[in-house]
């Protein structure tokens, strides 16, 4: 069986992940779901990765479900069953990737559909090339959106321009995709992967309690009261205080030279 996710790794604890095959063409399906668990979560257990990068082949990032295994699970009455296999290992990893202090940087090099644009949804920044497609698609099948579109694409768009997308089923362009904010920047395609590889290096260059504060902070502003998150900030900047990162930072302020939070 083809490799369905490949591994290269680059100097700076960087880590590219392609998605291929079923991966790319059909990841919401039990061997593309798997391999992309195994593969994503293989780099987050690994301490000398700092920042991942996921992109897709071809003409698919990752361009959700495999619609004959619906059928065919429809007809035979275990459908009920499948979803449950597949969200049950989707969802798991977004909540790892979000909560790691690994960067993670989706490289979309075309369709991000479905479970697939929930997995870009999910990274910490998004770069896509100008064939890069944005679709939902839930709407069109009779379901209710899921990957935690509804949860990520809200706060990058806001509430109604997510509605509209889902209920209208749109499909973003790269363009449209960044006029709303949910690409970061679009390169062609000989430049996506260095260009996302370059940002992976810049952001995992800092500080893991950076890192991982950060996104953790970020994430829950929306849910806690000012009060609340004042508190929250202040416990998490406090841990960074005896930290050597922190005493390493303060020497190369003071030296005028660049932090190595190596």
């Amino acid at each position: 069986m083809a490799e369905l996710v490949s591994r290269q790794d680059f100097d700076g604890g960087v880590a590219l992940l392609t998605l291929q095959g079923d991966a790319a063409a059909k990841g919401f399906s039990i061997q593309g779901m798997e391999a992309i668990s195994s593969s994503i979560n293989s780099a987050l257990d690994d301490e000398n990765i700092r920042a991942i990068v996921i992109t897709g082949s071809g003409r698919f990032f990752c361009a959700g479900a495999d619609l004959n295994k619906f059928k065919a699970t429809i007809d035979d009455g275990t459908i009920v069953d499948l979803i449950e296999k597949l969200t049950s290992k989707l969802h798991p990893l977004q909540i790892r990737m979000r909560q790691s202090a690994k960067i993670c940087i989706a490289a979309i090099n075309g369709a991000a559909a479905g479970g697939g644009l929930g997995l870009a949804l999910a990274c910490d920044a998004r770069i896509a090339s100008e064939n890069a497609l944005l679709v939902s698609g839930f709407a069109s099948l009779g379901l209710s959106p899921d990957g935690g579109t509804t949860w990520l694409l809200p706060r990058l768009v806001g509430v109604q321009v997510a509605k509209k997308f889902f209920l209208n089923n749109e499909r973003w362009s790269a363009s449209q995709a960044l006029d709303y904010g949910v690409v970061d920047e679009i390169t062609s395609t000989d430049e996506l992967i260095s260009s996302a590889i370059n940002l992976a290096k810049k952001w995992g260059d800092w500080a893991k309690h950076t890192r991982e504060s950060t996104k953790h902070l970020l994430d829950t502003q929306s849910i806690q009261d000012f009060e609340t998150h004042l508190r929250h900030e202040q416990i998490l900047i406090m841990a960074a205080g005896p930290t050597a990162d922190f005493s390493e930072g303060v020497d190369a302020f003071l030296s005028k030279r660049k932090p190595d939070f190596s």
